[in-house]
Parts: structure tokens; sequence; C-alpha cells
């Protein structure tokens, strides 16, 4: 693009860069088989690097050139889009072949950012080699505004280190187990790219990260300084924008080098159906998926209903509203999680008002939850919805509000829960479980200080679920309990078990592909299935 102005009686021109932002998507025919930079933390593994830059390492347009204001014009770029091909099969060849067990691009920060990455996620340490990495092609000079790095990063040994570790050609990182080299290296020779692919490291006991050249460490820092660093800026941002003491607690976390991450513990067999003697072809309850306005996890809430044995029925507020459909005709509901009303604060509240001020809708879901063989689960907005109608449930006088989370800001992560002894029909079975669950709320503060009482759910066994840490303590400690709620409470039922609510998204993760991480146990569940299954489950053997 090229652009005039007029300056005096001098006409100026200049150029300005224009960028060419492609984006582009692909079927995923089995998201089970999906490879994250998750590394396994086992010894017998070793690292690749494939390097699709075939050893260029330019170094335009990288991040380090930017931080250190080293122009380059030789960016990064790709020989052809046969080598890209080649590769594509190949990557695919090895995932289906089950030899990679982790998997990272470096055109994003450079090799070294990408490592760092996979360590920090992982919470390993890393010994990482780049002899292979550093061998000259020839002792042509650099080109262009390049022939400065040499004065900028003495030696040329040093200079090339820097190249290897930080230009963003194309290229990805693999984790693979050292017994299967020979496969893995076989099926890259195939492809033509075993010539640039390199063992360039391992994983390390000391929970350091560190860098060998010529068999000594030329840099070695411990995980956590360097995760720390990592996140620093971000940590910053958050300290003005958020709670700086949820903020401060979420750094010392990075500092616990004991912490396992996040350790299931079942109480059950999650391949049990308790629900199966009770199963019928011809019998399935019906059952309300209720939603309003921008509410969203409706479709995963009914298929895990179905799944159950449920008839699942998309019902909609203003079906209620307008006589179409009546709450009378079905066994229970589900008032679903999501951003009801544009997820405005208070919307749940706002969603009870439109039953509470409504003569005739008050007066179903009154006569609802008066029935002996109704239920109902409330989830996020939906669980902000139904303690607001707590007036009208039975049972309920010691159901919390659920307000703005103490982080003062929305919430999404995956965070570990236990289930407790309860009177809900939703959890039996299943306590003592402790088990990973996603969370997406800004208002999953229980607060006692505008209703309920934390003393009356626990003396009356009415907690059904709280947040703990990974080593299953109770806990307040931010992110661990994303919302600050006393003893990690975040599901409540009633005096006769019938109607939960529960802040955490159960219907999100029935199935294991649907968990960003869980134990490698749970691929082999029957159906896919994860053990959030068995609520569902609990609720159609208690109807029938």
């Amino acid at each position: 693009m090229r652009s005039q102005w007029q300056e005096g009686d001098e006409k100026k021109s200049v150029t300005s860069p224009v960028s060419l932002i492609i984006s582009a998507f692909a079927p995923v025919s089995d998201v089970r088989k999906t490879i994250t930079p998750l590394l396994q933390a086992h010894q017998d593994t070793e690292i690749i690097l494939i390097d699709l830059g075939q050893q260029e390492n330019r170094m335009g347009g990288s991040v380090l050139s930017q931080i250190i204001n080293q122009d380059d014009s030789n960016c990064p770029d790709l020989a052809s889009a046969d080598l890209l091909m080649r590769f594509t099969q190949a990557i695919t060849d090895l995932k289906n072949e089950q030899l990679i067990y982790a998997y990272h691009d470096r055109s994003d920060g450079g090799l070294f950012a990408t490592l760092c990455e996979m360590s920090f996620c992982s919470r390993v340490g890393l010994s990482i080699n780049i002899d292979l990495l550093v061998m000259e092609k020839g002792h042509e000079s650099d080109y262009g505004d390049a022939k400065n790095w040499a004065s900028q990063i003495s030696g040329r040994r040093d200079e090339s280190t820097i190249k290897a570790l930080f230009n963003e050609e194309l290229g990805v990182v693999i984790q693979t187990n050292r017994q299967q080299r020979d496969q893995v290296f076989a099926q890259l020779r195939k492809y033509g790219l075993s010539a640039n692919a390199h063992v360039i490291a391992k994983i390390n006991q000391s929970n350091m990260i560190e860098i060998w050249r010529d068999a000594k460490i030329i840099y070695q820092k411990s995980r956590v300084d360097l995760q720390t660093l990592w996140e620093q800026n971000s940590s910053m941002i958050a300290a003005l924008r958020d709670n700086p003491a949820c903020v401060e607690s979420e750094k010392n976390l990075v500092n616990d080098k004991n912490d396992p991450g996040i350790s299931p513990v079942l109480t059950f067999d999650p391949n049990e159906n308790p629900a199966m003697p009770f199963l019928s072809l011809s019998l399935k309850p019906k059952v309300a998926i209720l939603r309003e306005q921008g509410v969203n996890s409706h479709v995963e809430m009914a298929r895990a209903f179905s799944l159950a044995g449920f008839e699942s029925v998309d019902v909609h507020m203003t079906d209620l509203i307008s006589g179409r459909v009546a709450l009378a005709d079905f066994q229970g509901f589900v008032a679903c999680g999501g951003f009801s009303y544009g997820d405005v604060l208070g919307a749940g509240e706002g969603w009870a008002s439109t039953i509470l001020f409504n003569p005739s809708l008050r007066d179903s879901f009154e006569s609802f939850f008066n029935q002996s063989d109704t239920f109902a689960l409330g989830v996020c907005n939906g669980c902000q919805m139904m303690s607001n109608l707590s007036p009208i449930i039975p049972g309920s006088d010691a159901w919390p509000k659920f307000t703005r989370n103490l982080s003062e800001q929305y919430e999404s992560r995956l965070v570990q829960v236990e289930i407790l002894e309860s009177k809900s029909l939703f959890f039996s079975g299943m306590a003592g479980s402790q088990l990973p669950i996603v969370v997406a709320h800004g208002e999953g503060f229980a607060n006692f200080s505008q209703q309920g009482s934390l003393q009356t759910l626990k003396d009356q066994q009415l907690m059904t679920m709280r947040f703990v840490d990974h080593a299953g303590v109770p806990t307040q400690t931010y992110p661990l309990n994303p919302n600050g709620s006393a003893d990690g409470i975040t599901g409540v039922t009633t005096t006769n078990g019938r109607f939960s609510i529960l802040m955490p998204h159960p219907e999100r993760v029935f199935r294991n592909a649907q968990l960003s991480w869980s134990p490698s146990a749970w691929n082999d569940l029957d159906d896919g299935l994860s053990p959030w299954m068995r609520m569902f489950r609990n609720v159609r053997k208690a109807i029938n």
C-alpha cells in the first residue's frame, strides 16, 4: 500500500507493509486421537524436532529479533508445498501407529519457547541438546542485515545457538518412546524428512530446563522460575484488572513443586449402569431441557439424559409462557447453563423473576416442585435461577444465592471436585469420588450473607459437591476454587434429594473426549463415556 501526503512544497510517499492472514479448517474424524503438548512424564521417552525450515534458521520477523531490535529481511519460508504435504502424511501415519505421545509447533516464539511451554503444562524439567542444530551448513557470510548478529551475540557458535533456539521456521516437536525410535525415523525417512529430524531433548528429574552443547551445560534455570517469568506480564495485567489476592494465589501455585496436578479418585465402577434393570424401549420418562434466551449446553444436556434412558425435549421459556408446552407433562426438567440474557450480571435472577412474577408460571412450577415423583437439576445459569426459586421449592431453605466470583472475573477452567454423601438422587453411590469437571461462570460464589445457611446444609447432608485441591482437601484457594465459596461448596440439594443445583457443568464432560485432560485409563471406558455419566443414570434408576 502506498500513500502520499503534502508537507510544504514537497510530496513524500511511504510504503506500508501489508499482512495477509490465512485461516483454514478441516474435519476431524476422531477427536479422541487429538495430540496435545502435554508430555508423558516418564523417562523412557525422547523429544524430536522435525525442522521444515531445513536448517535455514532465518530470524526475520521473529519475537527475538523484535525484542533486540535486530532487523532481518530474511524471514522463514516453506521450500515447497510438497514438503508440507509429505510432513502431514508422515505425522498422520505416526499418529495412527500411536508413536506420538505429545506434539507442539515451534513457529510462534521458536524452539526454546515451544519446549518451555511443553515443560510448563507438564510440570517437568527438560534436558535439551542442541549439538545437531548448530552444525554449520557452510562458511558463507550472512546476508542482508543479518550480518549484524555476530556483533550483538559474541561468536559464531553462540550466534548459531541463538538462531537454532529462536528462529520461527516451520517445524514441530514430538515426544516418542525411545524404544520405538527406529520405527519413527523409518516413517520420517519414507517421506524424505529424516535428514532434518533430530533427537533434541529428554525429560529430567531435576525440574530444571537446561541446554547442553559440546558435552556441557551452557544454560540452566528452574522450570518454576522460567514459568513465573513467562506468566509475569499476564499476572501484572490481571493484578490491575482482577482481584489482586487471587492473582497472587495463582502465582503461588506455580511455585508449588509438590503439586501432583489433577488426581482423580473413583469410588464406583464407571462402567456399571445402575439404571439398566429399569430401562425399556417402551418407557422413557420425559425430561424438559429448559432454556432461556442465550442459554447454551442444552444440546449436550439433552444427549446425556437421552443416553441415560430419558426422552429429552427442547423447551424454551416462551413455550411455557405461551402455553404451547405444560411443565406438568414432564417427569423432570433441567435448567441449563450458559449466557442467558447475554450473561449480564444477575441473569439467573432475571430468569427466575420471569417465573415468580408470572402467576400462571409460578403456579405450574410450584405444583411441579410439590409432587413426590418429579425431579429437577439446575446447572450454572440454571443453578443461579433455581436458587432464586427457593421460596417455592420445598426443602431448599438453606440454599445460598450465587453472586459475583471473588476473582471478579468470568472463570472457565478444568477443576477438581469431590462428591459428598448427600440425599441427592443424582449422586447416589458416588460419594468420595474426586473428579475433574469444567466450570464456566462469572457468578458462582455461594453467598450466604444474602440467603441460606451453610451450617444447615452440612448438618442435613444437603451439600453434594465441593472444590478440592489436588490432594483432595476442600479448598478456597484460587483458582482450584474458582469462585471463592466457603468450604469449596458448589452443589446443593433439597431435603428429599429430588431437586439439585450445581455450578460446574457435568453435561460438558459426560464423554471422556470432552475433557481437556483425563487419566489414560478412562480412554477404555465403555462407549467412550466418562464417570460423570453415572449421575444421569442415577436419576433414571430413581425415576422408574
